[in-house]
């Protein structure tokens, strides 16, 4: 875990994320797609809600590795598309430093970029976003999260 870059955690839960991605389609709902571009992995989730909430059916990915668990490292495009993103709706779970984003602005330079999260260093690389967080914030996705069992408060008092 890299303490020293991520001071705060903000956790997500399902319902929230559902509850967050269905606002940002209330922004979006208007407008007419062609298709959704998911950025994998992180970007599958959201953009499957999405389709769903704009009955979208055509989505494709751009698959990009940036993140090594908590620390960015080298960018690897593993599949890219054929276009430049006219019509298409680009997504992502969150912008961070804008490393990935800037990448997939060049590939995609006219998609529409949204992501549910963003940063103060990536947030200007999308077109939008629902919720700004802390550039030191971890954000920890439902996705990477397990149920773990806790005990009943009074053992752990007693111990």
């Amino acid at each position: 875990m890299s303490s020293h870059r991520y001071r705060q955690h903000f956790t997500v839960s399902w319902d929230q994320l559902h509850r967050d991605v269905r606002e940002l389609c209330h922004q979006l709902v208007a407008r007419d797609f062609k298709g959704i571009i998911a950025i994998t992995r992180g970007g599958l989730i959201p953009a499957a809600l999405i389709a769903r909430e704009l009955n979208v059916r055509l989505i494709d990915t751009v698959c990009i590795r940036s993140y090594d668990h908590m620390e960015q490292s080298q960018l690897d495009v593993l599949k890219g598309v054929d276009h430049d993103g006219d019509g298409w709706l680009l997504v992502d779970d969150l912008v961070d430093t804008g490393k990935t984003a800037r990448a997939v602005r060049e590939m995609l330079p006219k998609a529409h970029f949204v992501t549910i999260y963003a940063k103060p260093e990536g947030k200007p690389l999308v077109d939008q976003y629902l919720t700004e967080v802390g550039q030191q914030c971890w954000i920890q996705f439902p996705w990477d999260m397990g149920v773990a069992y806790v005990e009943p408060l009074v053992d752990q008092v007693k111990k």
